[in-house]
């Protein structure tokens, strides 16, 4: 799908089972195939980035098969792969891309690495330049410094002190750790600057040393692999759950309220991300923890506050920390992020973007983010989230449902690691209730569902009304009704505003022009246009706000809502119809025919029973109602009755 539109959510509490981490699953894969012995797999992330490290494995020829409880069995190679000469393409996922170039470069053979055209803009020199150290041969196929690459098999090691930056990518290091044990010679890899993202390359000593490979190091400046040092299986490999996809339930925990708990890290995890919780609890959430779990609420007075934090230990989960920021007292900075801007997309600039969508002011620089939260008593703004092709971006903005409807484009992006995440979302959070009440023009829904939502104390949504403003605008503009493209264009920049029962457009007073017959029939007609009703349907969706929302339409339910916590159709016989509009109409002196009524009403019936998109009709689970001998007051008292009877049920 294009777009996930995110309802205001207003609590979320609940567990959640994590899945496998992903900077763990591919190093383990990788690990794996190089190893001596087979390994079975447990808990393995199902992802993009693991699906693009598996491919790459089987292409280079090394066994892996499907096991009846859902692991993988991985065979060695033992170091040297049987296929000597291939094509690899490795989309997005860096936590393939780089290792794999460090194991190809120094193996030896014939292998064109390649991605997408975002894999192609993220660095890779600095560890070009360390393998060619050691000998190896690589080249850049298009742009110096950047993939794609071409690996040929290696020459004689100018050194066995290799040099590399720290402060680009941690990647880096790691690839080129997990490959030194093919050259078979002790090698040192001195760090040249501060190493960033510390906590990635504690997960890489930690999974080498699990294959068999100790790690000499003097503190984060040298690292040494010693002669003969090769990968031996042991055996079976569980996966511990991904601390980065934590961060963003535990910050659903601490903004709505919780206890929210997740399973699968905990406080004896080897992420780095786990001290994400630290992170909240500074911010004055309240913070339990187990071996194997850790669990979030929201601060005992409400609120969060601002933080200055140095994310160089959490670089991943400080993404969730800027969309956290929005619901804080106070501005917070976070620093030593310079690795963002070399990531999936430049996540400073883009979170910085976002971020200003949604009404924050926010100020950035070359490894740092500054973020204000709008000011006291300004609410967060609806707006539709760019995800630029970024997991992160996607999971970490969704937070921002907890102050706004939201809409969050290319949700799909998520799939690279965690490709269930909005279902897991919604079993764990509580949506702004909406009674939806369609039906047939004429039949009551709109004094019916202004009543209940002024007897519920929530906000009511006219949604003929927007249809009534668009055909108004269009004739305004010179736009002919008929005209889709034009309509579209005009609803979706619509300034038109709601307060209580005044409608204005372009700040004109509009509520008894667009009742006229003349634009009943016009929003009639735009709204059996698709691109029409596409463009105002997040508009639509935006009204849903504390504490609740009555919206009423001709596909509510059906299409605008379909959560709704209660759905109702109205209907009444088109001769009734016709007497209450033609009453409606003489009552602001305005001559009508009832014969002319009735045509009109039964065409429109027909046309918006027959339209394409979201043709009129009951809801499956929609409550029927005949207005036709019911008085007002009956119908939204038996409205209420049905609404009531869900709350008693919870």
């Amino acid at each position: 799908m294009d777009y996930l539109d995110l309802p205001q959510l207003v609590a979320a509490r609940g567990t959640v089972r994590l899945p496998g981490s992903k900077s763990i699953s591919n190093r383990v894969l990788l690990l794996a195939a190089l190893a001596a012995g087979e390994t079975e797999v447990r808990d393995l992330l199902q992802s993009d980035d693991t699906t693009r490290m598996l491919e790459a494995l089987r292409t280079l020829g090394v066994s892996i098969e499907p096991l009846a409880d859902g692991g993988l069995r991985v065979g060695g190679v033992a170091g040297v792969l049987p296929v000597r000469q291939a094509e690899l393409f490795l989309g997005n996922a860096g936590t393939a891309f780089r290792p794999l170039t460090a194991v190809l470069a120094l193996i030896g053979g014939d292998y064109g690495l390649a991605g997408v055209p975002r894999m192609h803009e993220r660095p890779i020199a600095d560890l070009v330049d360390g393998l060619r150290q050691l000998g190896a041969d690589v080249s850049y196929l298009d742009r110096e410094g950047y993939p794609p690459l071409r690996i040929a098999s290696p020459g004689p090691a100018r050194t066995d002190v290799v040099r590399l930056r720290g402060d680009v990518s941690s990647q880096f290091l790691t690839g080129l750790l997990m490959a030194l044990p093919l050259r078979g010679a002790e090698t040192t890899v001195a760090v040249v600057g501060e190493l960033i993202s510390r906590p990635y390359v504690e997960i890489t000593l930690a999974m080498m040393a699990k294959f068999g490979v100790q790690v000499r190091r003097d503190g984060w400046q040298r690292f040494t692999v010693a002669a003969g040092s090769a990968y031996r299986s042991p055996g079976v490999v569980a996966i511990e759950g991904d601390a980065s996809s934590a961060s963003y339930f535990l910050a659903f925990g601490a903004v709505g309220g919780g206890p929210l708990r997740v399973e699968g890290v905990g406080r004896d995890s080897i992420q780095g991300d786990v001290r994400f919780a630290d992170a909240l609890a500074a911010m004055g959430a309240t913070i339990a923890a187990g071996a194997n779990w850790l669990e979030v609420s929201a601060p005992a007075s409400g609120k969060l506050r601002g933080i200055e934090l140095d994310c160089n230990h959490i670089p991943d989960a400080a993404m969730t920390l800027a969309a956290v920021a929005l619901f804080a007292e106070g501005p917070s900075t976070l620093r030593n992020i310079a690795s963002w801007r070399v990531k999936e997309t430049d996540r400073i600039a883009a979170m910085a973007a976002e971020l200003r969508k949604l009404g924050a002011t926010v100020d950035e620089g070359d490894d740092f983010i500054r973020i204000w939260p709008p000011a006291d008593g300004q609410a967060l703004r609806p707006a539709a989230i760019d995800t630029y092709d970024d997991h992160r971006m996607a999971m970490s903005l969704s937070l921002a449902a907890l102050g706004t409807p939201l809409r969050i484009n290319d949700p799909r992006t998520v799939a690279k690691t965690f490709p269930d995440y909005f279902e897991r979302l919604a079993k764990v959070t509580r949506a702004v209730p909406v009674v939806a009440i369609d039906g047939t023009s004429a039949s009551g829904k709109g004094t019916v569902a202004s009543r209940v939502a002024e007897a519920l104390g929530w906000h009511y949504l006219d949604s003929g009304a927007l249809y009534r403003l668009t055909a108004l605008a269009a004739r305004h503009a010179g736009v002919a009704w008929d005209d889709e493209a034009g309509v579209a264009a005009i609803a979706s920049e619509l300034d038109a505003h709601f307060a209580g029962s005044v409608i204005t457009l372009a700040g004109e007073d509009v509520g008894d022009l667009i009742r006229s017959e003349e634009i009943s029939a016009g929003a009639s007609l735009v709204a059996a246009l698709p691109a029409v009703r596409a463009a105002l349907l997040f508009r639509q969706r935006a009204f849903r706000r504390p504490p609740g929302l009555v919206a009423d339409g001709r596909d509510m339910g059906s299409v605008v809502f379909p959560d709704s916590v209660r759905k109702v159709f109205l209907t009444a016989s088109v001769e009734v119809r016709a007497e209450r509009r033609h009453k409606q109409l003489i009552e602001k002196g305005i001559a009508a025919s009832m014969a002319a009524l009735l045509l009109d009403l039964r065409e429109r019936d027909q046309r918006d029973s027959q339209r394409s998109v979201a043709p009129m009709q009951q809801s499956a689970d929609a409550e029927l109602l005949d207005t036709t001998n019911l008085t007002i007051a009956t119908a939204v008292a038996q409205v209420l009755d049905w609404v009531n009877k869900v709350s008693e049920r919870g």
